[in-house]
């Protein structure tokens, strides 16, 4: 039993099942609006194993992928992946399984969604290895997250509307935006491995400029989303309050480096719930 648990403690620190506050929300807030709100007991269970399965199999895929990088990288060199905890084969059955979960929470939502899992199984799985041979891969990371709310929407409606696409399109920019920040730790790390991020080709200074243009893009796209859903006050207070939430975001790394974990798991994980929160108190006003 010691030995189970002990398991389960290592591949929640291979996948950090925690940080999944980030696709989460915006899920969630896609089914509220096709909704118009409440969505049902059954598409709530569904959504919470579509999202964690999707993110599952993602972060296996990464860790898998990155064994050598991370063994490499003073950073990592103490994640399951590389210091023997958990072996090749292990994350491997642990990738299959939950893309074969994903697959079959599709397959019991609808038709549309089942045949999406297969595509969005494949940009989820891309990100690991796009890196390798692209700065892009950045913004492979934003498009990952993004599909989040297009999977929402489409689990409730079975279409895919425009304001559903200027909310992904906000959280591909969101998303971007903070893995820039994110990847400055490893900007000497990335150029003597040849690996391709902003950072390490344009440097910290372009990166910050970057970061802050893809959070301006991020908070218009939101904007442009609350209009074209026709949701009211407290929704443009969540886009008004993001906007004021990535500034600060932007302002703490600027002011020091040693601040990016807070800014990338604390700050943004209170920007997700907060938005949620108030695209619901919207709803319940209507």
């Amino acid at each position: 039993m010691e030995r189970i648990i002990q398991k389960a403690k290592d591949f929640n620190e291979l996948v950090m099942f925690e940080h999944s506050i980030f696709s989460l929300p915006f899920i969630f807030i896609a089914m509220i609006v096709a909704a118009d709100g409440w969505f049902g007991f059954w598409l709530l269970l569904m959504g919470v194993f579509a999202a964690l399965s999707a993110r599952n199999f993602a972060m296996g895929v990464n860790r898998y992928a990155d064994r050598d990088v991370d063994a490499a990288n003073p950073r990592t060199a103490d994640r399951p992946n590389v210091d023997g905890r958990l072996d090749s084969s292990s994350i491997m059955i642990f990738i299959i399984v939950n893309a074969i979960v994903f697959i079959a929470v599709a397959y019991m939502i609808n038709s549309l969604a089942f045949w999406l899992s297969f595509p969005i199984l494949f940009i989820l799985g891309s990100y690991s290895y796009f890196k390798r041979f692209s700065s892009m891969a950045h913004i492979v990371l934003g498009i990952s997250l993004g599909l989040a709310p297009i999977a929402g929407v489409v689990a409730v409606q079975a279409s895919i509307p425009l304001w559903s696409v200027l909310l992904s399109l906000g959280v591909i920019f969101w998303v971007a935006g903070f893995d820039l920040l994110y990847s400055l730790q490893d900007i000497d790390f990335d150029k003597e491995n040849n690996l391709h991020s902003i950072p390490s080709i344009y440097g910290a200074e372009a990166t910050l400029f970057i970061s802050a243009l893809f959070h301006m893009m991020s908070v218009t796209f939101w904007m442009l989303f609350v209009w074209a859903s026709g949701l009211g006050f407290f929704a443009y207070l969540a886009v008004i309050g993001s906007g004021f939430v990535l500034a600060y975001e932007q302002k703490l790394v600027r002011k020091d480096f040693t601040q990016i974990d807070r800014v990338f798991f604390t700050v943004n994980g209170y920007l997700g719930v907060a938005f949620f929160f108030l695209i619901i108190l919207d709803r319940m006003v209507a």
